[in-house]
């Protein structure tokens, strides 16, 4: 695929699903993916490895945020992975400071690289484990947003994503369609951990359901959380 058709199909499909983007912006999406897939050859860092299949199941699905941080000025993607939603959310909205954490640094390591080549800036990229980041001063409760893309137990993830909220902020937990029993699961962890549910929005890219899981960080999150240990995912708040 070449550039002129990637932008073809990207803006189709953007528009097809109602997702916003700035045209101006698709060649460095165009270059990172090339870059993922060129990696992909060396080091396992995406099973998505048909062009259109990636611009639909990483940068659409990625973009789905953007209507919901719009007004926010700092947000930490929490898992990144191969940088999704964090790469295309700082491509898309310029101005907004960017913060993507990983336990795996080889992958982390492919999204400095292609960073750095396609001078991307608010960017920050840091190997580490969210319970160990969350408890420094400099991070706790430092941002307005925090992402997941399908990452864990809700009551899980939440007890990693909400320290790092100031009060006002927003998690954002990207699910598919079997969320509901994990979200009931989840009541006591939002209530501990100072959040409220705020929203839950669905949204369909092509055939496939994605489901936004808001909740507004309204009150300080205790000092003991997040517990380390791996505790969050062997004994989840209940």
């Amino acid at each position: 695929m070449n550039l002129l058709e990637f932008k073809e199909y990207f803006s189709k499909e953007a528009k097809k699903n109602n997702i916003e983007f700035k045209e101006d912006k698709l060649e460095l999406l165009y270059k990172y993916m090339e870059g993922i897939l060129e990696w992909n050859e060396k080091i396992n860092v995406t099973s998505i490895t048909d062009e259109k299949m990636f611009i639909v199941k990483h940068f659409l699905d990625s973009l789905t945020v953007m209507p919901f941080i719009k007004e926010k000025k700092s947000l930490i993607d929490i898992g990144t992975g191969a940088g999704f939603p964090g790469i295309p959310l700082n491509i898309m909205c310029e101005g907004k400071k960017i913060t993507l954490i990983d336990s795996i640094n080889k992958k982390l390591n492919i999204i400095r690289d292609l960073s750095e080549k396609l001078n991307l800036i608010n960017l920050e990229i840091i190997h580490t484990r969210a319970e160990d980041l969350a408890i420094k001063k400099e991070y706790r409760e430092k941002y307005d947003i925090a992402t997941t893309r399908a990452v864990s137990n809700i009551s899980t993830i939440l007890e990693y994503m909400l320290p790092f909220l100031n009060k006002g902020g927003i998690a954002i937990c990207m699910k598919g369609p079997n969320y509901k029993d994990e979200l009931e699961n989840s009541k006591k962890a939002i209530e501990v951990l100072g959040g409220k549910l705020k929203e839950i929005k669905t949204i369909k890219i092509n055939e496939d359901e994605r489901n936004l899981i808001i909740i507004e960080k309204v009150k300080e999150t205790p000092k003991n959380f997040p517990r380390g240990k791996g505790k969050p995912l062997k004994e989840p708040i209940r």
